[in-house]
């Protein structure tokens, strides 16, 4: 057997076992029974304040800042704050256009 046919043998079976892998590989995940998704609640926390998604329509600087833990570091805050000022910008320019 010359080198050129063991080269290509080898890579064809290596192929195959790639492909046969893969296809196991496939059908175990396809197997698994997927996580529930997280539990969502719909309280109102202490201050009164509805729970509402980060950047959500309804959402302004004021509820945006008070959703910020009271435990959070001073990093953490300051990077909250400017993620809700960030946020409030935003607004404002989408607010802007007429017709909305």
């Amino acid at each position: 057997m010359d080198a050129s046919q063991l080269t290509r043998q080898t890579i064809i079976w290596t192929s195959f076992a790639l492909i046969a892998g893969t296809a196991v590989m496939q059908a175990h995940a396809a197997s698994k029974t997927p996580k529930p998704p997280a539990a969502t609640t719909t309280a109102t926390p202490k201050n009164g304040l509805s729970l509402t998604a980060s950047g959500a329509a309804e959402d302004n600087l004021k509820y945006c800042l008070q959703r910020i833990p009271q435990k959070a570091s001073t990093g953490q805050r300051m990077m909250a704050e400017q993620g809700c000022r960030r946020d409030q910008e935003s607004r404002k320019a989408i607010d802007a256009v007429p017709g909305r």
